[in-house]
């Protein structure tokens, strides 16, 4: 059993409702905490859409996140799993970001993420706009590229926007297999779909070696299946999970900017992420929900659904190291 202090707030103990709303009521460690070096996963707020190009609204999720997340429990019904007692849990704050300059907010990112990563933390995030994940990475891979196991219903591999603007939530992963923080060959993007202007993301893809997997073949093949291939696909490696909440179909989860119509449901969105075990994750996100569409919060809920699972992966593999 984990230390008392790093155990959710029990519902019995205070309803759900009340109180300060963290992370699955866990305990706020800040970066300048004298208990931060205990914590083993953390997770992290990241407010900020600057790279949003058409519906804005992700800076507002890592919020809605906290409060729907207070709905979550200690325990995994369908796994068993008890991350909270498996590894050191907390929740170390948001980043803080600035709203009027892309390139300081992504240095206080990437500055940020540095310090948990050099205290032995993983990092969960919750964004924020995809473009969010280009300044983890650059934390995250410092030292050495890593593999993706990317969940979206986007490549986010475009060149650029708007006659050469380079980072925005649709180049992120362009980004980061340039500047070497992604080995594209253990890169695998799942659930690909919606009408496009042209093919130029999926050549690229194809030009370094990423494996895209379009939402027609994930339906005909099953998520077991699918998901046997990632996992191949990344190896024993370093990897980094990256879930857009868009990859859902928006039926199940509407808050979100760029939604594409015909994805998994909901069940479907918490199976991929259970088959992601033995996968060596160094990292992972959950981006781009919006409350501005989805104000009573249902999409939120299932982003921190989603969290929980990944939680449940890591807080197994950091037992296991232990």
């Amino acid at each position: 059993m984990n230390d008392p202090f790093f155990l959710p707030v029990s519902a019995m103990e205070m309803p759900r409702y009340a109180g300060i709303p963290t992370f699955m009521r866990l305990p706020h460690v800040g970066l300048d905490d004298a208990r931060l070096s205990e914590v083993q996963i953390g997770l992290i707020g990241v407010p900020w859409d600057s790279g949003t190009t058409n519906r804005p609204g992700p800076r507002h999720g890592p919020r809605q996140l906290r409060d729907m997340s207070s709905m979550l429990r200690a325990e995994n019904g369908a796994t068993r799993v008890r991350p909270f007692e498996l590894a050191n849990c907390a929740d170390l704050g948001d980043v803080s970001p600035n709203p009027a300059d892309i390139q300081d907010a992504m240095g206080r990112i990437t500055r940020f993420y540095t310090r948990v990563l050099e205290a032995g933390i993983v990092p969960l995030t919750a964004g924020g706009d995809h473009l969010t994940s280009l300044p983890v990475l650059r934390a995250v891979a410092e030292n050495a590229p890593v593999g993706m196991i990317h969940f979206d219903s986007h490549t986010d591999l475009f060149h650029s926007y708007f006659n050469g603007m380079m980072y925005t939530h649709g180049t992120p992963f362009r980004r980061a297999v340039e500047e070497g923080l992604l080995d594209p060959k253990r890169v695998c993007q799942i659930g690909i779909r919606g009408s496009t202007y042209d093919q130029e993301d999926r050549d690229f893809a194809r030009s370094v070696g990423i494996r895209v997997i379009p939402i027609e073949e994930f339906h005909a093949r099953g998520v077991e299946d699918v998901m046997a291939e990632a996992r191949e696909i990344v190896g024993q490696g370093e990897t980094y999970i990256s879930y857009d909440i868009d990859f859902i179909d928006p039926a199940f989860a509407p808050g979100t900017g760029t939604p594409e119509i015909g994805g998994p449901n909901s069940y479907q969105a918490l199976q991929v992420v259970r088959e992601l075990k033995g996968v060596k994750v160094v990292g992972a996100d959950l981006v781009e929900v919006s409350p501005p569409f989805d104000s009573a919060g249902g999409t939120a809920y299932l982003g921190a659904t989603v969290m929980f699972e990944l939680l449940c992966i890591i807080a197994e593999q950091v037992a296991a190291r232990a």
